[in-house]
């Protein structure tokens, strides 16, 4: 029963972080394996259980979801399906502890390249994009990182997005559709693998979900600038908690 407590609490601060920035998943992980799951079924029962959280904060926030440029809102969806495929058969097929060394590193570059994205460039270049085979390719990587392992990921298409030109608030609403697509792949492919623990996997979908919601609410009245100075502050906390577990 205090397992249980655990995941639901992490599940809620989960969802909210999520909404907001990303690195849920550095909540819930570490509340599965509390409850006596191994590194790898931890990992599938948390991408299961956060997707239906996902897709609600996807659709509650349809109205601030954008494409970048020449690269449309469809086309980014269909990169993250293909690439979400690609990440859930390479984690089935191999174990994630490389992926697990790298996690710092990438949320430290993801934090960087936001951080650089909103505040670090000169006003006028934020009217100039990314080219679109750069976009997409960018997202194709994000999302097999996603579909693999996914911590980190909002932090990822949050620096992709931002350094394109969004705007951060339009960019949270975007990045939290497109998870839910590059997961929806994943979860199709996690559903029937005896790695689920779908107790577990119930009590976190319901209060992550609930979270995601609350963090649609938040997002939609936070201040911009307030909203990038904490996107970076909690890279940054993420990062240094990361490091200090690996060593």
């Amino acid at each position: 029963m205090t397992a249980l407590i655990i995941i639901a609490v992490a599940g809620l601060w989960a969802g909210v972080q999520n909404t907001l920035a990303g690195g849920g998943s550095f909540v819930t992980l570490p509340a599965l394996l509390f409850a006596g799951m191994t590194p790898l079924s931890a990992n599938i029962t948390s991408t299961v259980a956060l997707f239906p959280g996902q897709f609600a904060s996807g659709y509650a926030g349809r109205g601030m979801v954008r494409g970048v440029g020449s690269v449309s809102f469809r086309a980014l969806v269909f990169t993250s399906l293909a690439g979400g495929a690609a990440g859930a058969l390479l984690l089935l097929i191999t174990p994630p502890t490389l992926f697990a060394k790298m996690i710092p590193w990438l949320v430290l570059f993801a934090t960087a390249m936001f951080a650089w994205g909103s505040f670090g460039r000169k006003p006028a270049a934020h009217g100039r994009q990314v080219g679109a085979p750069v976009l997409i390719g960018l997202q194709f990587l994000i999302s097999i990182y996603g579909g693999y392992f996914g911590g980190g990921i909002g932090f990822l298409m949050m620096a992709a997005l931002s350094i394109a030109g969004m705007a951060a608030r339009n960019a949270g609403a975007t990045k939290n559709a497109l998870a839910a697509a590059m997961n929806a792949s994943a979860v199709a492919m996690f559903a029937f693998s005896p790695e689920v623990k779908w107790l577990e996997a119930l009590v976190l979908a319901v209060s992550s979900t609930a979270g995601y919601l609350f963090g649609v609410w938040v997002l939609r009245r936070i201040n911009e600038t307030w909203l990038r100075v904490g996107i970076v502050a909690l890279g940054i906390a993420l990062t240094i908690g990361l490091f200090w577990r690996q060593m």
